[in-house]
């Protein structure tokens, strides 16, 4: 009880701190400069504190725009993410199966994903990709590299930040409806515009399916997003962005991929609220208050299949609520030389609930847990533009409740030649992981750790850009190579009677290559990614044995050593076609069907997509707009597996239509 109150008085003082700096953003203040207008295009908002004009970065960021996804028929953000170098997307069977991204073989807990930059990781960094919808996206923008510097704990291996829409221009609205196999159903209605003064947009989408399995496999995810930015002067702007998410995923499958349950589904519901207020003070000084709120409700229920069903484990239910809110305060001081200081804080505050209910044959089992932590983060950083050269440098003291202190640090640099429009850059930097909940708290079935350590990252990238042609072409190459240390590990045999069953004794490394290119040709675009991954295994801890996954000298298990995608573009004057190509190499994975595990590969595939959009009727004054679309997905009926066991979605079939109004 008395961490909860602390807990409840650390958000009230926040609160009152944002209160306090609102009056002065708010406060009248003359000065000379204005604040930039709320445009992407352009510019790079991941990653430093102060946006940067694409082509001065020092990390390797890869930009999908919302808009061209949707002409393309990519429904979801998973998808989506699947296509750029760098990351593996592991998707464990039909839609709406558990969807999780993995950073240059770093874990799928290893990265920090925003939503308007409000961070939706779970505490200790988990997050599930399978309900994000693109309907509402603006633009995604994935930046590689360790950026705990300024985000804090998880953004060991990179972020992704989701960006959703921006009114601007005249009111204008859309509607979309389209079916196709398995059941699928997208429906999704926006609307949005703007002025100087104000910019408002609201979005609302639906995907559900039958799924691709006999029975029990239902899948609906519905999303909720608004966002309005006010400048009530040429040196204020406040905004207030909103996203409300709920999903439902029926599965049937056992632990190994059987279709055996009839009942088993998983739910979540998940709110996200971000407040942010930018005021020029001076020429040289720009305050900005930032105040974000994410909230998610979810567990899982698996009922008694009949009154046969008596044998071993044969029924679940859990439930965990989980809110995250955080209060983060910079300055931006210009400095000689075209060089920004920013200097910033940032407290948050972490609770969750748990609570499980086990039927078995042995009699029924009870858990509930509660768990709270604050954390304070303190950062400098400075980022700077020269002639043809670029750089940034910052660190980060993190401050926590449990774990103590910890600092990381980040630093990049660029260099563009002129006349032969190459441009190499480089970054090196520490990151960080706090512990989940549930390896420091102890359960009915775990002995949590309180003495464990933040997870650790160190990584080091180049990389070359070669400018092609005169149309925007382009072709850039990275190396990296990672390292991860402090790894928490489960152990089912604790090493002392009684002690905590999760130490930090694992460590593993892994290096390669990306290679990205664009290339407009007329009114066709070509592009494409390649990846190739080396992971290795340094330290297995307590992972020994037969059935072990982390096995010392091997590879890590889901990460592809080669994957490559080529997609084609062309647009005409009433619509577009589009074909993409994406194969994913051998992959080490286990059969948990058997005791101990055993290793197996997972095949290589390769998936086909065909698509197209076409104009039957432009929008005008008082008359709306159609347009028709149709997908087509795994063209080749390519029968593959992302988790061993789980039968991934067959060739599958999309028309639909969009109504336009206003613009």
């Amino acid at each position: 009880m008395v961490h909860a109150c602390e807990g409840r008085a650390a958000s009230i003082r926040s609160w009152f701190g944002v209160l306090a700096v609102s009056s002065v953003f708010l406060s009248p203040h003359p000065a000379p400069a204005q604040i930039r207008p709320i445009e992407l295009e352009g510019f790079i908002v991941t990653g430093t504190p102060v946006p940067r004009l694409v082509g001065t970065e020092t990390s390797h960021v890869t930009i999908l725009d919302g808009e061209e996804l949707r002409s393309r028929g990519v429904a979801r953000v998973a998808e989506a993410l699947a296509e750029v170098p760098g990351l593996v997307v592991v998707q464990g069977g039909s839609y709406g199966a558990v969807t999780s991204t993995f950073f240059r073989g770093a874990e799928s807990d290893h990265m920090k994903v925003l939503v308007d930059g409000v961070e939706v990781n779970q505490a200790g960094g988990g997050f599930d990709f399978s309900g994000l919808l693109t309907a509402d996206v603006e633009r995604i923008e994935v930046a590689r590299g360790p950026a705990s510097a300024l985000y804090g704990s998880d953004a060991m291996a990179g972020v992704i930040n989701i960006l959703t829409r921006r009114g601007r221009g005249p009111l204008k609205g859309s509607m979309f409806l389209a079916a196709g196999s398995f059941g699928r159903l997208e429906t999704s209605a926006d609307l949005h515009g703007g002025g100087p003064a104000t910019s408002y947009s609201l979005s609302a989408s639906r995907l559900s399916t039958d799924g691709i399995l006999e029975f029990n496999n239902r899948f609906r995810s519905t999303a909720l997003s608004g966002a309005v930015f006010i400048t009530p002067d040429e040196n204020t702007r406040i905004g207030l962005l909103a996203r409300l998410g709920d999903r439902i995923y029926h599965f049937p499958t056992d632990g190994t991929g059987t279709v055996v349950d009839r009942n088993a589904f998983t739910f979540g519901d998940e709110v996200t609220l971000g407040l942010e207020a930018e005021r020029r003070i001076a020429d040289w000084m720009e305050l900005k208050g930032m105040v974000r709120s994410y909230g998610w409700n979810g567990g899982s229920d698996d009922k008694v299949d009949g009154p046969e069903d008596t044998a071993g484990y044969f029924g679940y239910s859990s439930l965990d609520t989980f809110q995250r809110t955080s209060v983060d305060l910079r300055t931006n001081l210009a400095l000689p030389r075209s060089t920004t200081l920013t200097l910033g804080g940032e407290v948050e505050d972490e609770e969750q609930r748990s609570h499980s209910e086990s039927l078995s044959e042995f009699g029924p089992s009870n858990s509930r847990s509660r768990s709270q932590r604050s954390n304070r983060g303190y950062y400098a950083h400075l980022t700077t533009q020269g002639r043809g050269w670029s750089g940034n440098l910052g660190g980060r003291v993190e401050h926590n409740g449990q774990y103590g202190d910890f600092f990381t640090w980040q630093a990049g640099l660029s260099y563009a030649f002129g006349v032969t429009r190459t441009r190499l850059r480089g970054q090196v930097g520490k990151g960080m992981k706090e512990p989940a909940f549930l390896e420091t708290i102890t359960s009915a079935f775990t002995v949590g750790n309180p003495e464990l350590k933040p997870e650790r990252s160190l990584v080091w990238e180049v990389g070359a850009e070669q400018a092609l042609g005169s149309g925007g072409g382009q072709v850039a190459i990275t190396w990296f190579r990672q390292e991860l240390t402090d790894l928490i590990q489960y152990t089912f045999m604790a090493p002392e009677p009684g002690g905590p069953n999760y130490f930090n004794v694992a460590e593993a490394r892994s290096w390669g290559l990306e290679v990205a290119g664009r290339l407009p040709l007329g009114p066709a675009i070509l592009s494409g990614g390649y990846t190739f991954l080396d992971t290795e295994v340094v330290d297995a801890g307590f992972d020994v044995g037969e059935g072990a996954t982390f096995v010392e000298g091997e590879a890590l298990v889901r990460r592809p050593r080669h994957q490559v995608s080529l997609d084609a573009t062309y647009r005409f004057s009433r619509g577009g076609l589009n074909a993409g190509v994406r194969r994913v190499g051998t992959r080490a994975d286990r059969d948990f069907g058997a005791w101990p595990a055993v290793p197996v590969e997972l095949k290589a595939y390769t998936l086909v997509g065909l698509g197209g959009e076409f104009v039957v009727r432009e929008p005008g004054p008082g008359v709306p707009g159609f347009t028709l679309a149709v997908r087509m997905e795994n063209l080749l009926d390519q029968s593959y597996q992302e988790v061993f066991g789980f039968r991934a979605p067959g060739r599958a079939f999309l028309l639909g239509g969009r109504v336009t109004v206003g613009g």
